[in-house]
């Protein structure tokens, strides 16, 4: 069930970087416009990175997948969610942007962990 969640959390940040590349390119000028699709890459590439979490969670077993896809969805809401804000408000949240980036870079570890661990 959990890896379901996953899968559904992949899907919405797709969602979001599609929504987010659309109105940045048509709604923002060209500097926050950029910062906007820096988000909107990386939660694109998380959202997949979830999708495929998801579904490596569902195959092995132990934690690692869904350690793996908690760094992802929580990094993504940090990292993009920071850098959409900045992009849209010119407001940081400060420490929160990087250590979402930590994040994801913790999530592609325990993601690799996960594909080595023994399957079922």
């Amino acid at each position: 069930m959990l890896s379901r969640l996953w899968m559904i959390a992949g899907a919405l940040f797709g969602l979001m970087a599609v929504a987010m590349s659309g109105y940045a390119a048509h709604g923002l000028p060209t500097d926050r416009a950029t910062l906007a699709m820096t988000g909107a890459q990386l939660a694109a590439w998380h959202g997949l990175a979830l999708l495929c979490t998801g579904l490596l969670a569902e195959r092995r077993q132990g934690p690692l997948p869904h350690l793996a896809a908690g760094c992802f969805t929580l990094g993504a809401l940090g990292f993009c969610g920071g850098v959409w804000l900045r992009a849209l408000t010119e407001h940081s949240i400060g420490a929160v942007t990087p250590a979402g980036g930590a994040m994801l870079l913790a999530g592609w570890v325990l993601l690799g962990l996960g594909a080595l661990a023994r399957s079922r």
